[in-house]
């Protein structure tokens, strides 16, 4: 339960963090419905473009669970949320940037723009934002947990828009009828849009 005083900022955010937690909890499934469509179809993935494309994704959601949870533990001060909020955002800037060396090193897709900005640059963001709100906490919790609830939703966004791009992919260029991926899809040359979404992750 949230911190119960009348002047806990946190009281007035309890309905937003069920929603988000619940929802976090509930479509971190929807990824182990993704893999399990890739391993039942004819793409062929490597470890390394599933660590750069299909881990993050089960990653974000985690970590909107774990913020949701955070927020929403019965703290009697703001120091501890602070200092946990931080740490998680930390922890998130730096898995962004190891996503990133990741996806180049990987070989089996060329990430166009979109890929990088869902990928790496949105969820570098998300969890930047939420360093910085651990810092303002104490000073300004108002403004703070508006700036945690923007990051929190943003991850569950991220992971929602890259588990689709993945099912949509895995669709359209392996579904019924087709072994092999059209020539526009081939790694050297990504389409646009849903099409070109890397087969080995969200």
């Amino acid at each position: 339960m949230m911190l119960e005083s009348a002047g806990s900022p946190f009281s007035d955010w309890e309905n937003f963090y069920v929603i988000v937690g619940s929802s976090a909890a509930a479509l971190t499934g929807l990824q182990f419905v993704v893999i399990a469509l890739i391993a039942e179809s004819s793409a062929k993935t490597g470890g390394r473009a599933i660590a750069a494309f299909g881990t993050p994704t089960v990653v974000h959601f985690c970590a909107a669970l774990l913020a949701s949870a955070i927020v929403s533990a019965p703290w009697r001060g703001l120091s501890n949320p602070a200092l946990f909020v931080g740490g998680l955002g930390v922890a998130g800037v730096l898995y962004a940037l190891v996503v990133t060396k990741r996806a180049r090193q990987q070989t089996v897709y060329t990430p166009v723009f979109e890929d990088w900005l869902w990928h790496s640059i949105l969820p570098f963001c998300a969890y930047g934002v939420m360093t910085v709100a651990a810092f303002v906490l104490r000073h300004d919790p108002e403004r703070a947990l508006f700036l945690v609830g923007g990051a929190v939703l943003l991850l569950l966004f991220i992971g929602i828009h890259n588990a689709w791009d993945t099912v949509t992919f895995i669709a359209l260029t392996y579904g019924p009828g087709r072994t092999e991926p059209p020539p526009e899809t081939s790694p050297t040359a990504p389409p646009s849009g849903a099409d070109r979404t890397p087969a080995s992750g969200a």
